[in-house]
């Protein structure tokens, strides 16, 4: 590899002698001219020419190293063959007679070793370098995105309005940006009419908002109001109206969000405008030095040391009371300000029908369905027409928090770490002061698991499958209602019977309200999907991007980004993938298939993995025609049971199959290891029952056990029983010959998954009451409800059989759990990484305010907890920190092994290639999580916390060796 370079010295008189023979040597030789030396060995990796001349050697200079071609050499050995015999051989110009000299063999191999490490280091340091800048660029638009955003919707408000009045036409906008463009001005004008008004009373008129409304641009509070209250409407489960106490408290945090940045913005960047001089006297010195600081370290991109300079500059919380007042005042303008019409009546008789867009309203509700108690709320209900359509307009709202383009900031503490400027906190704390005292107590250095763990989950770098949303897109244009997307018409009202008799005009409005429940589902179910939509289209065309973590007060790690994420449906699982692909290897292209299978499920999910191999082989035909030809084909995988995400996998495995290197195919897909009930084996681990670990694949076996199937075949036998006897002394012999055939796996399902985490009888029975609707041999409401009731109690009781150890240890956790509410004390412990849980169970208390628009009653914690609750939501939230904390582990011990790592609670993803780690790996950390003493830990934080209170020995356990776990290939499969 060596450049060449050509040296030309004095040419010296030469002997008559012949030239000494030389054994043939296999080392690389110089070739040099015979001189007046004939002992001088002269070793270089260098060619000399010696020139027969009298004039003194004469350097020529020596080639660049890294010329334009020296790259394309590198690549290409061939350019660096040595001439034959494996020599060096330098001509002069007048072919004078030659001498060998041997070349020492370290000299080449230095000068090569040595070029080829500069060359390197050159190569990396630039392509270092164009990262670098690609990052740079990433950031600033990061940064744009989150402290921009409303400034962005202003100004394009601001353009229409402008085209408006110089064209004199209204532009041809999408719905709901033709009502915002006809609102945007006079609630502008409104809100800077209330500002001017405030600021000019005396202190004593001046309203309760007065101080914070005019915190804000009257244009950008304008537009905030506009999309908080439409996406309110968007998203409400009810028809067409949202409560005043959220809609004022929603606005009024978004408010005080961009208030934060704004006045972050202002003191940087200047940001609307420069200073004038008189400002900047009216400022004290120490003041005006900040703000130089700040601008000089805004230029230098040192935006850590902004956030560390501005901290104390940072408005203090407004707290809930300044939010409603604010947020109702706004409503009011809105209501006042904005109006809707429907299309002009082309007659021309009438005048345009004008009415106002929202009304404020009261109305009494029932706070849970079933409930007879109902209580009078102030409601915020939107028009009819502007009710229609919305769900066609979603893609047009403003998304605060969406995937990131450069990875998030490490935690390092409560709020510090996630979003660059947004406001992120590391736990989702529900409004619990004692849950946020305990977090901001805690060393950080004693949660450092945790917090590595969050910023792993963090640094994974996704995109968009391009060629699985493209199908979405055309199923989702011609209408939906294919691949478990909603239909995106509404189904008819039936028409009023014109019979009089009671009992037809009474199922009628049966059917009305029935009617009317499912067209609001399928209002907010499109108004979902079109938000995922937006999100994934608006990042269909970037390289990656990543998703801040944070947690929930248990433990559990969620995206923050609310929409288009991993955690959420087979949409968005189907529509994500890794942005980095690996080569699958032979054991991905194993794993890719079994994944497939999983996906495909349908009871396949259940055979051994041979079984799994042997489903997929049999139906390449399906696959290569799914991934060819997904709308207009076969479809086969519509069949699955997570559709999109077995159309990505088809097409993923139809790539390698037909590529001439299989194993060399990149996959960029992430492969599942799910757990088989988790939360059993959970508390199998916890209670060592041998029968109870076994059940949940903690064992190895020939296939996995189906802990499911097992309890529906307990539930077929309870029932068999039961349809013997006399139906005369047990009512339940009727409902048990009518629901014997019924009971399926898919049944209980739900209710065996959910039992450990607490499941009352009334969840498990409208869990299987959803199920026994939708096989549809039921149509009688009543009979429904009383199978439901029916079935749910046997699998409850079914349940208790099998898992009486996990029984145990759940009411030991909810004794212990009761003793200590019942001292007025919230249940709290420490998960083994460190993270302190408190329990935000507590009497609301109902704080009364007086707004513009009505009186408002805030629930705020109270000092009382809620003994019951304490105890009924112990023992699942424990187990949900055990299992946070498990996922946790592994995902640490990924990034320490340089994988990528995504995880959904129990189901953990990574790239086909790197199963097997993480098979090993996620079984290792089980069996070291659970090697811990975990009840002896939590039952000696208990009699620490209350020295005064006695609490129950623990439960007996069995002699389950844990180890098994290791050898066990379905305990996550």
């Amino acid at each position: 590899m060596a450049a060449i370079a050509s040296l030309s010295l004095t040419r010296y008189p030469t002997h008559s002698n012949p030239p000494i023979p030389l054994k043939p040597h296999k080392k690389p030789l110089l070739l040099l001219h015979k001189h007046s030396f004939p002992s001088l060995i002269f070793s270089s990796p260098f060619q000399f020419t010696l020139n027969s001349s009298s004039n003194p050697p004469c350097f020529h200079p020596l080639h660049d190293s890294i010329h334009e071609n020296f790259v394309e050499n590198i690549e290409n050995p061939t350019n660096f063959l040595l001439p034959n015999g494996h020599s060096r051989q330098i001509l002069s110009p007048d072919s004078a007679p030659r001498i060998f000299i041997q070349d020492p063999p370290w000299i080449s191999t230095l000068f090569l070793k040595g070029l080829y490490k500069m060359t390197s280091q050159t190569v990396k340091l630039e392509h270092k370098e164009i990262e670098k800048r690609k990052y740079n660029l990433l950031r600033r638009r990061q940064v744009k995105e989150e402290t921009e955003a409303w400034e962005k919707m202003v100004e394009e408000y601001r353009e229409l309005e402008r085209e408006m009045c110089e064209k004199k036409l209204a532009p041809n906008l999408p719905y709901v940006k033709g009502l915002f463009l006809g609102w945007f001005e006079p609630l502008r004008d409104a809100i800077a009419k209330e500002q001017k008004a405030q600021k000019g009373k005396s202190k004593k008129q001046r309203a309760a908002y007065a101080p914070h409304i005019d915190l804000l641009p009257a244009d950008k509070m304008a537009i905030i109001v506009m999309h908080k209250m439409m996406g309110m409407l968007m998203g409400a489960e009810e028809d067409g109206y949202v409560q005043v106490v959220q809609a004022a408290v929603h606005i009024g945090v978004a408010v005080e969000q961009e208030v934060r940045i704004h006045r972050f913005l202002e003191k940087t960047k200047n940001y609307q405008r420069k200073q004038t001089v008189n400002e900047v006297q009216g400022v004290s010195k120490e003041k005006e030095i900040l703000r130089k600081r700040v601008n000089s370290l805004i230029r230098r991109r040192r935006l850590i040391e902004v956030h560390k300079l501005v901290k104390n500059e940072e408005i203090k919380p407004w707290g809930r009371d300044v939010q409603a007042k604010l947020g109702s005042r706004l409503l009011e303008l809105l209501t006042e300000t904005a109006h809707v019409q429907p299309p002009i009546d082309q007659s021309g008789d009438s005048p345009p029908d004008v009415r106002p867009a929202f009304r404020h309203k009261f109305k009494t509700i029932s706070r849970d369905p079933g409930q007879s108690i109902k209580k009078r709320y102030g409601i915020i209900e939107c028009d009819p027409l502007l009710r229609s359509g919305l769900d066609k307009s979603v893609k047009h709202m403003m998304v605060p928090y969406v995937p990131m383009l450069v990875p998030p900031r490490k935690w390092k503490g409560y709020d510090k770490g996630g979003y660059l400027f947004l406001p992120s906190y590391v736990m989702r704390t529900r409004g619990s002061r004692k849950q946020q005292e305990a977090l901001k107590g805690v060393p950080v250095k004693n949660m450092r698991k945790v917090l590595e763990a969050l910023d792993t989950l963090g640094s994974t770098k996704w995109r968009v499958n391009k060629k699985v949303l493209a199908v979405v897109e055309s199923i989702w244009a011609s209408g939906g209602n294919i691949a478990g997307l909603v239909d995106r018409n509404d189904i008819p009202i039936p028409d009023k019977p014109h019979s009089e008799d009671s009992t037809e005009i009474q199922e009628w409005k049966w059917n009305v309200r029935k009617a009317n429940k499912v067209n609001r589902e399928r209002h907010s179910q499109r108004c979902d999907t079109e938000l995922k939509l937006s999100v994934a289209r608006r990042m269909e065309n970037e390289e990656g991007f990543y998703y801040p973590h944070n947690l929930d007060f248990r433990g559990r790690a969620y995206p923050m980004h609310p929409h288009l994420n991993h955690l959420s449906s087979d949409l968005c699982r189907g529509v994500l993938e890794f942005a980095e692909g690996r080569p699958l290897g032979r054991s991905g292209l194993h794993w890719l298939k079994i994944h497939l299978a999983n996906l495909y499920s349908g009871g396949v999910e259940k055979l051994s993995h041979d079984g799994r191999m042997a489903f997929v082989d049999n139906h390449l035909h399906e696959i290569f025609d799914s991934a060819e030809n997904p709308i207009n084909g076969n479809r086969w995988w519509l069949t699955a049971e997570d559709p999109f995400q077995c159309l990505a996998a088809c097409i993923n495995l139809s790539e390698a199959l037909k590529s001439s290197s299989p194993h060399s195919t990149a996959s960029h897909l992430p492969i599942h290891q799910d757990g088989s009930c988790n939360g059993l084996q959970h508390y199998a681990a916890l209670g060592r029952d041998n029968l109870e670990a076994a059940a949940v694949n903690l064992v190895a076996g020939e296939k996995p056990a189906d802990v499911y199937s097992e309890i529906a075949v307990r539930v077929r036998n309870i029932m068999k029983r039961d349809s013997n006897k006399d139906p005369a002394t047990n009512p339940n012999a009727l409902l048990a010959k009518l629901l014997i055939d019924q009971v399926d796996r898919k049944l209980v399902k739900q209710t065996v998954m959910t039992s450990v985490y607490g499941v009352t009888f009334v969840g498990a029975r409208e869990q299987i009451k959803r199920r026994l609707a939708e096989k549809g041999h039921i149509t009688d409401d009543r009979l429904l409800f009383s199978a439901a009731c029916y079935t749910a109690k046997v699998t409850l009781a079914a349940l208790g059989e099998l898992f009486q150890a996990a029984r145990n240890i759940m009411g030991w956790l909810g004794d212990c759990a009761k003793i200590v509410a019942s001292e007025n004390q919230p249940v709290k412990w420490t998960t083994p990484l460190g993270l302190p849980v408190v329990q935000p169970y507590y009497k609301s208390e109902r704080h009364l305010i007086r707004t513009s628009l009505q009186v408002l009653a805030l629930q705020r914690e109270g000092t009382s907890v809620l003994v019951r609750k304490q105890r009924t939501a112990f023992p699942p939230n424990f187990v949900h920190s055990l299992d946070g904390s498990h996922m946790m582990m592994t995902a640490v011990a990924f990034r320490d092994a340089g994988l990528h790592f995504a995880g959904v609670h129990d189901s953990f993803w990574t790239h086909a290639c790197d199963v097997e780690m993480m098979n090993q790996i996620l079984r290792e950390k089980f069996v070291e999580l659970y090697s811990m003493p975990i009840l002896e830990n939590l039952l000696d934080s208990f009699q620490t916390s209350y020295p005064s209170l006695v609490f129950p020995p623990l439960p007996e356990r069995g002699n389950f060796d844990l180890r098994e776990v290791l050898k066990s290939p379905y305990f996550f499969n």
